[in-house]
């Protein structure tokens, strides 16, 4: 598993870790005042989220960035490794009164040195338009509360769309919007459009074309996150039901499934290629889900809490050429990021910087290659610097397959992944086992992944005991907690019936969500449909343990994480992969920038 490192107690705020490429190192921290943290009447302040977007301003490439901490929203420059940011002359700073922000998005597509377009979503389910730079623009939507009152918990532009944007809510419907369009003045009509298993989608009922433009109800429960392909063909969406559903955007048809072990799932990611998706949840798990061949590769243990984000680094992933195919169809060609300095973007002819020409657009690559997307919607390929002449052949073969992730969770740790061929490859039903609790095991436990095997010297790890069961592996923590995973053997009625997110909620709580969603329900007679298909998930959840949508734990691999480190002192919000520094934020807005091997600007001996 990880390895402590630096030696030292485990509860130690690590401010750097060391992997096989290099050590990453902590260079600043960005905090903001503390005075308008506190939510409105006892409201939980919502997640700190971390947006980013860079523009060219015909001579370089610059960064903003864009984070919500309590009733603030602030949008400033960021400068990356070379300097932390100056929070006290941000380019745009707002602070709200009656509502919470609670998630935000750049349009990558509409941007300029002097303008900006940022969608920002609310608690109380109204969702702004500003341009930060210009503050000419400034629209709301959903201000009346028509359309949903419940929380917006995530909000995205449509790739490729300069106006449309999609919205969900804690109510479990997701709305699509046109910024051009008014909303509508009375609580919407809908009528139906189009239905599926857990699903339907309705379109407005008005004369004029307004806001929202479709409205989807999706499972049981929130809507926690959704996600985008990077080909933007197909989208992924994620509730606390515990469902992963990937639909085929323009066509709305779902084609896959994905049931977590327990609980809710809150986050959801793509791999740059598009052929994963990793999601995390209230299991405490991370789990990758196969997009070609619709089942669960495998789960991941690390986290002793809630996973609350995921994310794929593009930079330190490497996907070798072969015959498979990436989501459109053609063949897919990255070249990982690994050198004795770290990633393979130190220096040398070849490396990757912000204005080398091994940036390429999409056009500029041949038919059959597709380069994943930067995270700027640039699209990359990355050169292997300790590649032999042969590897960096064009007509080589290559075989390299790699993918390497992050997460972040309620327990202070930020732990990075590695996903390699041998796991990927691992036929269902026939796990590669791994050795959950690497302290006190000897000799003779079954050894980790390749990918994750690390020296016995570097072994020490987040626990300290070990015990396996016929029917329950308990890991005992140095907190002190024992947290169990209970296997295939336990009956599969038990294990599901710790889905419903109602016990975790009290009796307030149920009360204002119920509420709230049927306010939502009255407004189309035929919701009733939605509803039937919401009991048949109920039985659908306990036929699905022990299949390929949702295995059981002896039914595909266990995931060790590369590393697992402490990093905050409150709760993991976000994580954010960069090409020179990985950026993390916690529940208190601080925003930490870690620099990647050979990256810092000045090096602490």
């Amino acid at each position: 598993m990880a390895a402590q490192g630096e030696g030292g107690r485990r509860d130690e705020i690590k401010t750097h870790f060391g992997t096989r490429e290099g050590s990453y190192k902590l260079i600043h921290h960005t905090e903001c005042s503390k005075v308008n943290r506190a939510g409105f009447n006892g409201q939980t302040n919502p997640p700190v989220k971390v947006s980013f977007i860079t523009v060219n301003d015909g001579t370089a490439l610059s960064d903003r960035f864009c984070f919500n901490v309590g009733k603030e929203l602030y949008v400033s420059t960021y400068k990356g490794v070379r300097k932390a940011p100056d929070l006290s002359k941000p380019i745009d700073k707002r602070v709200y009164k009656g509502t919470l922000p609670t998630c935000h998005d750049f349009n990558q597509h509409l941007k300029s040195p002097d303008s900006v377009l940022l969608l920002i979503g609310f608690s109380a389910g109204q969702v702004q338009l500003i341009d930060p730079i210009k503050k000419e623009i400034s629209k709301l939507y959903n201000e009346e509360h028509l359309t949903d009152k419940t929380k917006v918990t995530c909000i995205k532009w449509v790739p490729h769309s300069p106006n449309q944007f999609l919205v969900s809510h804690g109510s479990g419907q997701m709305y699509l919007y046109n910024e051009e369009l008014p909303c509508v003045q009375a609580p919407p009509h809908y009528q139906p459009f189009k239905q599926g298993d857990g699903f339907a989608v309705y379109t407005c009922k008005t004369k004029n074309t307004r806001n929202p433009i479709y409205r989807w109800v999706i499972g049981q429960g929130a809507i926690n996150e959704f996600a985008f392909s990077p080909c933007s063909n197909y989208l992924a969406v994620v509730g606390q039901d515990g469902h992963l559903r990937v639909f085929q955007y323009n066509t709305m048809e779902l084609i896959g499934t994905m049931k977590s072990f327990f609980g809710g799932l809150l986050c959801v990611c793509w791999s740059p290629d598009g052929k994963y998706i990793v999601t995390g949840g209230e299991d405490d798990l991370v789990t990758v889900w196969s997009f070609h061949e619709n089942r669960v590769v495998c789960r991941g243990q690390g986290h002793k809490s809630w996973v609350n984000m995921v994310a794929f680094d593009p930079y330190t992933s490497c996907v070798g050429s072969d015959s498979s195919t990436d989501v459109n169809g053609s063949s897919v060609e990255v070249l990982g990021l690994t050198s004795q300095h770290g990633l393979g973007v130190g220096e040398g002819s070849n490396h990757i910087g912000k204005h080398d020409s091994h940036i390429l657009s999409a056009q500029d690559h041949s038919p059959n290659v597709i380069s994943p997307q930067h995270p700027n919607g640039r699209h990359m390929v990355s050169v292997n610097h300790n590649a032999s002449s042969s590897a960096l052949d064009p007509g080589a073969t290559l075989s390299c397959i790699s993918y390497r992730f992050g997460s972040v969770g309620q327990d202070t740790e930020l732990c990075l992944w590695d996903l390699t061929e041998d796991i990927l490859k691992q036929p269902y039903g026939k796990p590669r086992t791994s050795s959950v609790g690497l302290a006190g095991l000897n000799s003779s436990s079954t050894s980790l992944p390749r990918s994750n095997s690390l020296p016995n010297s570097q072994k020490s790890n987040n626990s300290v005991g070990y015990v396996k069961g016929n029917d329950v592996s308990i890991n005992t923590y140095a907190d002190g907690h024992a947290h169990s995973i209970q296997n295939a053997v336990m009956n599969a009625n038990s294990k599901f019936a710790t889905l419903s997110v109602s016990d975790r909620k009290d009796n307030s709580e149920k009360k204002e969500h119920k509420r709230n969603f049927s306010l939502a329900a009255r407004n189309s007679d035929k919701s009733s449909v939605v509803k039937s298909n919401n009991n048949r998930m109920q039985d659908n959840a306990m036929k699905l343990y022990g299949t390929k949508a949702c295995p059981r734990l002896d039914q595909v691999s266990m995931l060790e994480p590369l590393v697992c480190k402490k990093v905050s002192h409150e709760r993991l919000t976000s994580v954010t992969f960069r090409e020179d520094c990985i950026v993390t934020a916690c529940q208190e807005g601080i925003i930490l920038t870690w620099a990647r091997p050979g990256k810092a600007v000045t090096d602490d001996t």
